[in-house]
């Protein structure tokens, strides 16, 4: 990312030997006498107010939502707010823990100021992700069976979305390498995509019909292969956009506030018990991840207290993910994210450019050999 510069392993050893064999005492290092700046609330608090209220107007009056569907929802929003105040708590306690690991970073946006200077910690959407899985696991008890039929499927959208919490923490304290970053969602995908039992067809555009001859076509397994390439691109898309302070996170606010505007909307124009559930569905993973990722904005919001690393771009990314996937509005999900979309062109343009012109130079300098 542009706006954090990791604390590099040259600088810790040019520290003294004895200081390295001992065990961390209250020091700056060690984060005994770190404070955290306080969360910008009253920032929070517009922010909120400006996204939730189009959503709890739509669920609770345009609609006429099923009084046990909303119920559901209801319960799932106030298990979300609880997480919200939980993330809120337990953020500060989280940055003290990462400090004494040395796990902090340097806002290269602010160098030459004395806040360029801080040292920031690192890797704090490790605390969302944690708080995320306690509050989606606590909700199975409120609203699924065990012969429930999305109870398969709600698990094995939470086991993807844990390993891949668990890949995105492994990167930032090994710091792996973008090819590597590509594979690692494929991986994390597996287990959702096992399970997934939903449609593999796609409704053709009228004005193809004619010319297809169908107007639904069955894909099979090559939409399977679609989804865990969507799984891959929302991973590394939400670390696309980064570089300013809360721009990771309040990407994935607004992204989030969409997407349950978007799923009331097809709850309250469809009569298909099914259809509505799986809109359900994405309801109940995407409310608590705006909850937890507003708690952590609320740190994160210019100037930066806390950075939240790789472990929470890969963590919200697969996330919308897996609500795009069984949610089947995979499709609409990728308008959501035209911005990321037009800037992995814009990158691909770029890259392509600037290997033609370094190549074209290469053969046009009077040093390069004559092929």
């Amino acid at each position: 990312m542009a706006a954090r510069k990791r604390a590099s392993s040259a600088t810790d050893s040019e520290k003294p030997s004895p200081a390295a064999d001992q065990k961390p005492g209250k020091n700056a290092a060690s984060g005994e006498d770190f404070r955290l700046s306080p969360p910008k609330s009253g920032v929070i608090l517009v922010i909120s107010t400006l996204l939730c209220l189009p959503y709890l107007y739509l669920l609770c009056f345009h609609y006429k939502v099923d009084n046990e569907l909303r119920r559901s929802i209801l319960i799932n929003g106030g298990l979300s707010l609880a997480g919200f105040f939980v993330t809120l708590r337990m953020i500060p306690v989280a940055a003290r823990y990462v400090l004494r690991r040395n796990m902090f970073g340097f806002d290269i946006n602010k160098r030459g100021t004395p806040q360029g200077e801080n040292k920031v910690p690192e890797s704090l959407g490790i605390v969302v992700g944690i708080v995320f899985l306690i509050v989606a696991i606590i909700f199975q008890y409120f609203n699924f069976t065990e012969d429930s039929n999305w109870l398969v499927e709600y698990n094995a959208a939470l086991a993807s979305i844990c390993l891949m919490i668990l890949l995105g923490f492994v990167d930032d304290v090994l710091d792996v390498p973008w090819r590597v970053k590509l594979v690692l969602p494929s991986f994390a995908a597996l287990p959702l995509l096992m399970a997934y039992a939903g449609h593999t067809t796609i409704v053709i555009p009228k004005p193809l019909v004619s010319y297809v001859g169908l107007e639904v076509l069955d894909l099979g397994w090559i939409y399977k292969l679609y989804m865990g390439l969507l799984a891959v691109f929302c991973t590394n898309s939400i670390n696309i956009h980064a570089g300013l302070n809360g721009l990771e996170v309040g990407q994935t606010v607004v992204i989030a506030a969409a997407i349950l505007i978007h799923n009331v909307m097809q709850i309250g124009a469809s009569a298909d018990t099914e259809y509505q559930q799986a809109h359900a569905f994405s309801i109940y993973l995407t409310q608590p991840l705006m909850a937890t990722s507003l708690a952590l904005l609320a740190f994160n919001w210019y100037p930066s207290a806390v950075f939240v690393g790789d472990t929470y771009t890969v963590f919200a990314g697969m996330t919308m993910a897996v609500v795009g996937i069984l949610g089947h509005f995979s499709e609409t999900l990728l308008i959501f994210f035209l911005p990321q979309k037009i800037q992995c062109t814009e990158a691909s343009l770029t890259y392509s450019f600037n290997s033609s012109a370094c190549w074209h130079c290469e053969m046009s300098s009077p040093s390069s050999p004559k092929v």
